[in-house]
């Protein structure tokens, strides 16, 4: 039932530069599709539930690199931490703080990105520029003990014109080079760009991003 997903996973790798990292969102997936793509060589998957993701880590090898790429909930960090290679969808300061404190209390570094919303959709979450510019310049990041910020994360307005796209994209990967480039914030491994997902990760590599969210690409249509 799975033998395209192979297949599908090699056209998503030769169609992205070297340098430029993939995770393949398996939300929504069954284990047996996650397994055909193991098999195939991928080791990053993306799940956007806390209780799928932990129902799903038993079933696969010891080396597969968890990303957490959905909105989480404060009242789901407890679980989540210590489960994860990376939080990518770091949205609030007030999350943030959360997960830093049940990183102390686990005894574990988290590594994160924090989400920028520059996308017109209401229902979209994460900073504002501005938000995210003050984080930084006001060195709040400073008081983190157990988290590492490894850079940022964003999405797109959900519409088909290429120039919106291509200008929101644009305007993440300059907030994440204004902050990587001060060098007053002695910042280090801030380093990831994550934008771009099956339609549209031409665009966002072509604005910068060094990881990019496939999910129906390589495993065809979800099933809820």
């Amino acid at each position: 039932m799975y033998t395209r997903v192979a297949e599908q996973l090699d056209e998503v790798r030769r169609s992205i530069p070297a340098g430029v990292g993939l995770v393949a969102v398996s939300k929504f997936h069954p284990v047996e599709a996650l397994r055909a793509a193991y098999d195939a060589g991928q080791r990053r998957f993306g799940e956007s539930r806390v209780q799928e993701l932990l129902a799903k880590i038993p079933q696969m090898p010891d080396d597969v690199e968890w990303h957490f790429i959905g909105h989480l909930q404060t009242n789901k960090v407890r679980q989540l931490i210590g489960k994860t290679a990376l939080i990518e969808s770091v949205d609030t300061e007030r999350l943030l703080g959360l997960i830093d404190s049940e990183s102390v209390r686990a005894g574990v570094v988290t590594r994160v990105l924090l989400q920028l919303h520059v996308a017109k959709e209401e229902t979209k979450f994460g900073f504002s520029v501005d938000e995210l510019e003050a984080y930084f310049s006001e060195r709040k990041f400073e008081s983190l003990q157990a988290t590492h910020i490894c850079g940022l994360m964003g999405m797109a307005s959900n519409t088909d014109d290429t120039c919106r796209i291509t200008d929101d994209f644009a305007a993440i990967a300059a907030c994440f080079n204004k902050i990587r480039n001060d060098a007053s914030l002695g910042l280090r491994g801030f380093d990831t760009l994550s934008m771009g997902m099956s339609d549209d990760r031409d665009i966002a590599i072509g604005q910068g991003s060094n990881l990019v969210r496939v999910g129906t690409a390589i495993f065809g249509a979800r099933e809820y």
